[in-house]
């Protein structure tokens, strides 16, 4: 008698090669950033979450549960991250949280780049990261806050807006050279 396997049960060498696959992309994408510091992309990487669940025939791999990715420099930590792998290449990577927090040091800089936000989005063909709901963004000392905040991390170019129907307003703190945002000195 011939046994099938059941529909439901996934064996473990496909799922390995899927879940490695997952992984790769997604820190791939963050550390693969311009402006990121070169050698991340050449460490290893690490996803700690409460849940895993990829998918691959559709492309889509979400962590829950304090999620934590760290690739060399790179920290990102969120309640919920998805990243979207059609083809087995990254299109975007998609982190919620209360908030969300990323930070990862650029090549030649002193100081981390650093990212708070509800959401945060990043699109891994135009480099593009954008940031909603609460957002802020520490770049060479500067600060910036909005409702949303797009960075080009190929430009090197922010843009920030405050909430259609919000009174919030966009604030930019740029300090006196020398001095990081807060007007401490640099170390």
């Amino acid at each position: 008698m011939k046994s099938t396997p059941d529909k439901n049960q996934k064996t473990a060498c496909p799922m390995r090669r899927s879940l490695k696959a997952a992984l790769l992309l997604l820190a791939l994408g963050w550390a693969g950033a311009p402006g990121a510091l070169s050698t991340d992309k050449d460490q290893p990487i690490n996803i700690e979450a409460d849940t895993a669940e990829i998918d691959d025939k559709k492309g889509i791999s979400i962590y829950r549960g304090n999620v934590v990715v760290t690739q060399g420099t790179l920290r990102l930590d969120a309640d919920i991250v998805t990243a979207y792998t059609p083809d087995r290449q990254l299109q975007k990577v998609v982190a919620e949280g209360n908030p969300a927090r990323y930070k990862q040091r650029p090549d030649k800089k002193d100081e981390d780049m650093r990212a708070r936000a509800r959401r945060m989005e990043y699109y891994a063909n135009t480099g593009q990261l954008i940031l909603y709901e609460g957002a802020h963004l520490w770049h060479e000392g500067n600060e910036f806050s909005g409702n949303r905040i797009e960075y080009d991390t190929r430009a090197d170019v922010v843009q920030a807006a405050k909430a259609p129907t919000g009174k919030e307003r966009v604030q930019v703190v740029i300090p006196p050279k020398g001095k990081n945002a807060s007007g401490a000195k640099k170390p």
